[in-house]
């Protein structure tokens, strides 16, 4: 479909301009979040409109194929869509800055879920994202459920935001390997002395990093409360731990393209789970109490 330059315009402004729940709907944010994003993108990504294409559009487009895995919204060939889609991918992946600042939780804490975890930095698990791969690499790919995956290291702080993510090792590695990798990366993760994160125990309980207590109890809540001071300690480090869970929940929610295979390469795939994750943490600094924040219900 080829649409004259004003009607180019009516259809983006009834995308983006009618009202933020048309907004939030179509591209997961409301729209003075979308105009600090666009103004991001160009002053710290480096995206630039084109001759047919503003800065604006390019990053509407980008984000409706995120939020809806969709391509066919925009009068645009799929070249050009492809073409703005991977122009718009590099500039957010240029806004490492947007990741969280590791903060150790204080004396000063309130949050009865974190009070008893004096240093700790947050929480990691790993995740599962659904990628296409080549037939030959499957095997490498396939959890234990049969689906074709990659193990998506997360960690974040205590209010959900992401600190690091490192996506592309294959369902077949074990959560330790990958946290070993991520940790000996030059960009890695880093813990300084004294702090910690809380993890599970298919991570290991090596120093930086905390778990539960093996063979005990660990998910308590509807099963008579801890009986020792040791299931106490998990009931509290699970508490605590959920904020990961949540957090890989929301961004699942958030962005459709993490749900549904994509045919793009391995490589843009990893990028675009990346890409999520800084968005993420955009719209949580942005909006805060976004209404998707409703749709994943918390555990305490």
């Amino acid at each position: 479909m080829h649409l004259t330059i004003p009607e180019q315009v009516q259809h983006l402004s009834q995308i983006i301009d009618i009202s933020d729940v048309k907004c939030l709907d179509n591209l997961r944010m409301a729209r003075n979040a979308f105009g600090r994003l666009c103004q991001l993108l160009k002053t710290a990504g480096g995206l630039r409109a084109t001759r047919h294409v503003t800065v604006i559009e390019q990053v509407a487009i980008f984000l409706s194929v995120i939020a809806h895995h969709k391509k066919n919204w925009y009068w645009h060939g799929y070249r050009t869509i492809s073409k703005h889609f991977h122009s718009v991918l590099k500039a957010v992946l240029r806004l490492m800055s947007l990741l969280a600042r590791p903060l150790p939780v204080g004396d000063e804490c309130q949050d009865s879920r974190w009070q008893w975890f004096k240093g700790c930095l947050g929480a990691l698990d790993g995740a599962h994202v659904e990628v296409r791969v080549p037939d030959s690499d499957k095997g490498r790919y396939r959890n234990r459920k049969g689906q074709v995956s990659v193990n998506v290291l997360g960690v974040c702080n205590i209010e959900g935001k992401f600190i690091y993510a490192l996506s592309g090792w294959e369902e077949s590695a074990a959560d330790g390997r990958v946290l070993r990798d991520a940790v000996h990366r030059p960009a890695g993760i880093k813990v300084p002395t004294g702090s910690y994160y809380l993890c599970d125990n298919g991570y290991g309980n090596v120093e930086g990093f905390l778990t539960p207590y093996c063979g005990v109890r660990y998910h308590l809540r509807g099963a008579g409360g801890p009986q020792s001071p040791r299931e106490l300690f998990n009931l509290r480090h699970a508490s605590a731990r959920n904020v990961i869970e949540r957090t890989f929940g929301l961004l699942k929610t958030c962005w459709g393209i993490l749900r549904s295979l994509s045919y793009y390469p391995i490589r843009v795939q990893n990028e675009i789970i990346i890409a999520c994750c800084l968005l993420h943490n955009f719209v949580r600094m942005e909006m805060p109490d976004g209404p998707l924040e409703l749709e994943v219900p918390e555990c305490r």
